[in-house]
């Protein structure tokens, strides 16, 4: 049995190498100025489950999709570092009837700061960034003459771990400065569409609302500002920096900043939904034609390290493993993964939303048309559920997330021994009749795509 096994996976290896380089997704969107950058992506199809045993946890998240009116989400589950369940439900595309699977892309919103503050961290280890490092002023590191026209002293008082944890003096009492660009642009007398400068321009030149260090408000600012920290001290794209420092050590490779407009989407990237009573509103780059929030009015490619990243929920999680203190292979050593999660009365923890006293964290994430949950338990337990949709309770829905997958994973009653992180290793029943029937399609040259080891040329706009 073991050599027949053997023999199915090598034909099925060779039969998606080759269909991997020929495969119409390697389709690219049409955008201007695009770099060529290989991308190495495992895709998962829903068919590779299909055990009894998620039976009820299944029905438990259809009939809470169905409830919220979500039109699509994708769920990653993983159990002691290993992937042992990725399923997507509902649409990735309502208009043209695609249905969501685990390798579609997503953004995350908010649970990109978490992305921002392993990135810092890998900096912190590497000794070419402190915690403790002033940001601004002449012995800042963001001491360009662009970034002195502040109004408030305090300003220099701001550190690295001040923009982590929220500590750094600004709130969202007058608006969230990522989401209200016509009022800054016409403040600053400047044209639609304001790029991050602009933001931290108009906001430098206020005063800040209580003093550096004082407690946390949660704000997204004050990851806009470490994007241009992590540019200026590693002198590369923040992008271009993260999926070569933190993601391509770990086999990431389908993360990106997502783009704004829906016609810009990446290959294999959702469509993304809003309630039926939302209102078109101006495009964010001050285009007349009305758009949705979730596809055109929100500057999501400006809000970068504090809400821009888009990936598949197998690789969340995937990341989320690597910043596990209990994990075999990480990409932070365990001194800074312990840093992330240390909790400071009043204060935020570094990029995680919570991490709660027996040791369990969360991430969050919600705008129009994305909703976010990041879950490491205490019990080796790990699980992202995304959706493209924002029900009308916004950034309340994670909590509701939460609470039906609580109910559904104890609906499970053994995990299976497998890892989908390493498809060719698996030897589990169910897996193995997968690709036996898969290989009776391919025989029958029926062959449907359904798991690419590897994709090398999509092209990934800048």
């Amino acid at each position: 049995m073991a050599k027949r096994i053997f023999t199915i996976l090598t034909i099925l290896f060779f039969v998606l190498f080759d269909f991997s380089f020929n495969s119409p997704l390697r389709s690219s969107p049409t955008v201007a100025d695009t770099e060529q950058e290989p991308i190495s992506i495992e895709y998962l199809s829903n068919d590779i489950l299909s055990s009894d045993n998620f039976a009820s946890f299944e029905k438990t998240v259809n009939h809470f999709i169905q409830y919220w009116r979500v039109a699509g989400a994708s769920v990653a589950i993983a159990q002691e570092g290993k992937l042992v369940y990725a399923k997507g439900f509902g649409y990735a595309d309502v208009e043209n009837g695609v249905e969501m699977q685990p390798y579609n892309l997503l953004r995350v919103a908010s649970v990109s700061k978490l992305i921002t503050a392993a990135a810092v961290m890998k900096l912190v280890e590497n000794g070419e960034l402190s915690l403790n490092q002033k940001v601004f002023g002449e012995e800042g590191i963001l001491d360009n003459p662009m970034y002195r026209n502040y109004i408030d002293k305090r300003v220099e008082d701001i550190t690295v771990k001040n923009l982590l944890n929220h500590s750094a003096g600004w709130t969202t009492r007058w608006g969230d400065h990522l989401f209200m660009s016509q009022s800054i642009a016409r403040q600053l007398n400047k044209d639609l569409p304001i790029d991050k400068d602009d933001i931290i321009e108009f906001t430098l030149g206020k005063r800040l609302h209580f003093t550096p260090g004082a407690y946390s408000s949660y704000v997204n600012f004050g990851y806009l500002v470490l994007e241009r920290v992590i540019e200026k001290v590693t002198k590369q794209n923040y992008e271009a920096f993260v999926r070569q420092n933190i993601f391509k050590p770990i086999g990431v490779f389908d993360a990106f900043i997502a783009h704004n407009y829906d016609s810009l989407r990446y290959p294999l990237e959702t469509r993304y939904y809003e309630v039926p009573e939302a209102e078109m509103i101006p495009a964010y780059d001050g285009s007349l034609t009305p758009v949705l929030k979730s596809r055109g009015g929100n500057d999501i490619r400006t809000l970068g390290a504090a809400g821009g990243w888009v990936l598949s929920s197998v690789s969340l999680a995937k990341f989320l493993i690597a910043i596990d203190l209990y994990s075999k292979e990480t990409v932070l050593s365990k001194k800074s993964i312990r840093q992330l999660t240390e909790k400071e009365p009043g204060f935020q923890p570094l990029g995680w939303r919570s991490v709660l006293q027996n040791g369990s964290k969360w991430r969050t994430g919600s705008f129009a048309g994305t909703s976010a949950l990041a879950v490491s338990q205490n019990n080796g337990l790990t699980f992202v559920f995304i959706s493209n949709t924002s029900p009308w309770v916004g950034a309340r829905f994670p909590h509701e997330v939460n609470r039906m997958m609580a109910k559904a994973l104890h609906r499970v009653g053994t995990w299976p021994e497998i890892n989908l992180f390493n498809p060719l290793a698996n030897t589990d029943n169910f897996v193995e009749q997968y690709f036996e029937n898969q290989c009776r399609e391919i025989d029958n040259e029926a062959f449907t795509f359904s798991w690419a080891l590897s994709e090398p040329s999509i092209t990934n706009p800048s």
